[in-house]
């Protein structure tokens, strides 16, 4: 039996540098270690590792650490939990807690990322944020509860730092900075909507604390993501290659944010 040759950090690295990964980025990883195929040795650590390496001391390392399993019952599709259950679902729920909750939805590499030390996690109940690395604590400060992925979001200071968005095996779809765009875009049906998160417990039940946001979707932003990509020249707004047989696409965040609010403005229409 022939045992394929396993991928290692180093071989992870290798790949990591030829997308264009360097030194002293600030970088947004969405990831799916399945996507890299084989036997990796250390599985999501080395994943980790081999990012950590090639960003070095000055740069910082980024991911999604969202709990969307903390959203009230009432909101729940798949499955939808049954009316009678919603009270006491809410006053069972665990509230959040930046080094307790697990994140859902978002990979092994993420939750394994947020328990490593020196990572700091923002204090959203839905939609945190991990960073480790020179800018992390300017990522994770201060993240409101209301408007939660706008210009006071962690996705607003990448932004400013001009950070990187790496979607390692990743779709469009999963690329949480066309939120920041869905904000600063004027586009049709855009709206308020009032949410709720369970925030601490006292005498044995949970508290709720209602907060307001926009009707963010990104039904679409596989289409805003092809259009990026046709649109601007590869090798300055952005790269793909492989990560082992993931295939990847590293962008300028600040560029992809900009042009997708053209692109909702143009075509998200009510």
């Amino acid at each position: 039996m022939i045992i394929e040759k396993p991928i290692t950090i180093e071989d992870i690295s290798s790949d990591l540098r030829q997308l264009g990964v360097r030194p002293g980025m600030t970088l947004l990883v969405h990831s799916s270690l399945k996507s890299l195929g084989g036997w990796i040795v250390g599985g999501a650590e080395a994943v980790i590792i081999a990012l950590e390496d090639v960003l070095g001391d000055k740069g910082t390392l980024v991911m999604p650490a969202h709990s969307a399993d903390l959203t009230d019952p009432s909101t729940w599709q798949n499955p939808p939990a049954d009316p009678r259950w919603w009270q006491m679902i809410r006053d069972s729920m665990p509230p959040f807690d930046a080094d307790f909750t697990k994140t859902s939805y978002v990979g092994v590499i993420p939750e394994t990322f947020r328990k490593q030390k020196g990572v700091i996690r923002s204090a959203h109940p839905h939609v945190s944020f991990t960073a480790r690395g020179r800018n992390a604590e300017i990522i994770t400060s201060s993240h409101p509860l209301s408007y939660c992925l706008g210009d006071n979001s962690p996705l607003a200071k990448l932004y400013d730092l001009g950070a990187y968005v790496l979607m390692l095996g990743s779709a469009y779809e999963n690329n949480t900075s066309f939120h920041l765009a869905e904000y600063r875009a004027k586009w049709g049906g855009k709206k308020e909507e009032s949410l709720s998160a369970p925030i601490r417990r006292e005498n044995n039940r949970t508290l709720w604390e209602t907060f307001y946001d926009i009707n963010f979707n990104s039904d679409d932003f596989e289409q805003i993501g092809a259009a990026f990509e046709a649109d601007c020249k590869e090798g300055e707004g952005y790269t793909r290659g492989l990560v082992q047989n993931s295939r990847c696409v590293l962008a300028q965040q600040r560029l992809m944010v900009d042009y997708a609010v053209k692109w909702l403005e143009e075509n998200r229409i009510e």
